[in-house]
């Protein structure tokens, strides 16, 4: 039997243990939001002091002509660099997106040996490696072959600087899906390929998306690999096998112009940049959320699996 003072004893000590939690947890979170606002902070300061210098350039026209003559009062716009820089990266995600996934599953689900180590150093390694050289690689093999900057030549560029973020995210959110998944599949006899496409890969899809957009938004910001493959054109594209624009080579350009017309399109053009980016972040991720919610949706309505 337990005695009256045992009780109180224990009451007292739930009480300390439940006290001492609570007060861990609010400093847990007052510290979580610190460290948000010292995020925020900055990244609001940068879109401010974007948004103010470049807002006098904004307008229908930047974003839709042709740039104008340099030194001239004809100050055109910025529409050949934002199709450009649309082509790029869609380009850029059709090659690098499906070869980093599949590279993310090697090293997931088949790189626990020796080749599996080796192509995991290597993909470290590229990484690290300066843009600029990547440019210089693709300038070579070729814009030298094929005699002429293309589409082609930044779009091979920017996904050789995609892989490595993609396969590591992927080989990450890869294991981060629970043994258990596997092992029902494998209990159902399903072959281990479908049970990696079709169960650890929709269990993992948010993390891929994740991988996905780190990857565009550290292309879209390059420019060194671009000035080796792209050259620049101050017109819309016409092809894949010619001379673009885009937004980083364009502001680089514009911000070496001493006029203030120039610096003033410069921020516009940043700012445009940015807010792409942003966009193309949000959208993503509502069209993915919006689809899991469905799913989710249709499961409670049904009263989930029988």
């Amino acid at each position: 039997m337990i005695t009256i003072e045992q009780r109180a004893e224990f009451r007292k000590h739930f009480r300390y243990n439940i006290g001492r939690r609570l007060i861990v947890d609010k400093i847990i979170k007052i510290t979580v939001l610190g460290c948000v606002a010292l995020a925020v902070v900055p990244l609001a300061s940068i879109m401010y002091e974007v948004f103010t210098n470049g807002v006098a350039a904004l307008s229908v026209d930047f974003l839709t002509q042709v740039p104008g003559a340099v030194g001239s009062d004809e100050i055109g716009g910025i529409g050949p660099a934002i199709q450009g820089t649309l082509a790029l990266i869609g380009l850029s995600c059709l090659i690098g997106v499906p070869i980093g996934i599949l590279g993310g599953i090697f090293l997931s689900e088949y790189g626990n040996n020796k080749y599996g180590r080796t192509v995991r150093f290597f993909n470290d390694v590229l990484a690290e490696f300066p843009t600029i050289v990547i440019g210089v690689f693709t300038f070579v093999i070729i814009v030298i072959t094929i005699g002429s900057f293309s589409v082609w030549a930044g779009s091979f560029a920017l996904s050789i600087i995609m892989l490595p973020i993609i396969m590591r995210t992927t080989e990450e959110s890869l294991k981060l899906v629970p043994v258990t998944y596997r092992e029902a599949g494998y209990a159902l006899g399903i072959k281990r390929s479908v049970v990696v496409t079709r169960i650890v890969l929709t269990a993992a899809k948010s993390g891929l998306v994740t991988g996905i957009m780190l990857a565009v938004a550290r292309i879209s910001g390059e420019t060194a690999p671009l000035i080796f493959t792209i050259l620049g054109s101050s017109q819309f594209m016409t092809g894949l096998d010619g001379p673009i624009d885009a937004l980083p080579l364009r502001i680089w350009r514009l911000s070496s112009l001493p006029y203030d017309s120039a610096q003033t399109q410069g921020w516009g053009a940043a700012f445009i940049l940015i807010m792409m980016i942003f966009a193309i972040n949000i959208g993503v991720r509502y069209v993915f959320l919006r689809k899991r919610g469905t799913s989710m949706l249709k499961f409670k309505m049904f009263g989930g699996v029988r």
